[in-house]
């Protein structure tokens, strides 16, 4: 028996020895397209629709790609060599590796993506803060010009005169039973106030007014509290007074008063602090004055119901 091999690699065989049974037909199924394993089939019995003659010749249109990816998904279920299955190996890894650069390169995408969207979110936060300082920056320079200017605006407070209504003296007892002198009186205290604020009214308190005899209080009276407007003035009248004071002889002028009043002259100090508020911008820019007041005056028994000029006695800090 003789054999033919023709230009593709093909066996076919020419003779066939006598009187023996035909041989079964080679039939090659190709694979689909979805690379699957390509499979022979040496069946005995013939498929219908198979071609009749006993040999198939393969032409060179098998030798397309169609039928090296046939090969080469044979080639992945049944290995024919060492070589050819670490072909294998090497073509699978270099596809996994493909694979793994693109997803590398998503993930830097979206990484990059996420980190640009947060860094222009963090400037647009530093804009903000950046524009909330200078305002701040601004309107506290403006709160400050606003309170220098007011310093040049302080309140001008001048005592004008004070009035001894009535003065007494008399024997009497303490709240303890104690024999001493008990001393009376009433008295008036104008002052004149003025705010030459331009811009702001002011809200004026006062302590008491207090008349000492050195460091003895004799009398004292509270000042009314008030609001004055911008540019304006006014004149207060606070009530000074005393009743039953006791003496325990602290005032020696004092000894026989109730027995010759008209000769009585009691040298006093007449001190007070008047305090002014003054609310430039509502509750965030406060200017506080504060003037303390003394003036010396001397009480005269038969002086008494006439006014006493403290223009001039007064000092004011």
């Amino acid at each position: 028996m003789h054999a033919k091999t023709d230009s593709e690699g093909t066996s076919v065989d020419t003779t066939w020895p006598p009187r023996s049974p035909p041989r079964r037909p080679v039939y090659y199924v190709q694979s689909p397209s979805n690379h699957d394993v390509e499979k022979m089939s040496y069946d005995g019995s013939s498929p219908a629709g198979s071609p009749p003659h006993h040999f198939y010749h393969c032409s060179p249109i098998h030798h397309s790609r169609e039928s090296s990816t046939s090969r080469f998904s044979a080639s992945l279920k049944n290995p024919r060599s060492l070589s050819a299955w670490k072909h294998v190996q090497l073509n699978g890894h270099r596809r996994a590796g493909l694979d793994d650069d693109d997803d590398d390169d998503g993930d830097e995408f979206v990484a990059g993506g996420v980190r640009g969207f947060g860094s222009s979110r963090y400037n647009s936060v530093r804009v903000y803060i950046l524009g909330l300082c200078f305002f701040v920056l601004l309107f506290t320079l403006f709160c400050l010009i606003l309170w220098g200017a007011s310093k040049s605006y302080a309140p001008k407070i001048a005592v004008k005169s004070m009035v001894f209504e009535n003065f007494n003296v008399q024997a009497g007892n303490d709240g303890s039973g104690v024999p001493t002198d008990m001393l009376s009186l009433n008295s008036t205290v104008k002052i004149h106030y003025r705010n030459p604020g331009t811009f702001f009214a002011v809200h004026v308190t006062s302590t008491p007014l207090e008349l000492h005899y050195f460091q003895l209080k004799l009398a004292s009276g509270q000042m009314k509290k008030f609001s004055q407007p911008r540019k304006s003035g006014r004149t207060v009248v606070t009530v000074v007074k005393a009743h039953q004071v006791p003496m325990y002889g602290g005032v020696p002028v004092l000894a026989n008063a109730y027995t010759n009043m008209g000769r009585v002259a009691v040298p006093l100090n007449l001190t007070f602090t008047v305090r002014s508020r003054a609310y430039i911008l509502g509750r965030l820019v406060k200017s506080k004055f504060y003037t303390k007041v003394r003036c010396r005056l001397t009480l005269h028994g038969n002086h008494l119901g006439t006014p006493h000029n403290l223009t001039n006695a007064c000092f004011y800090g």
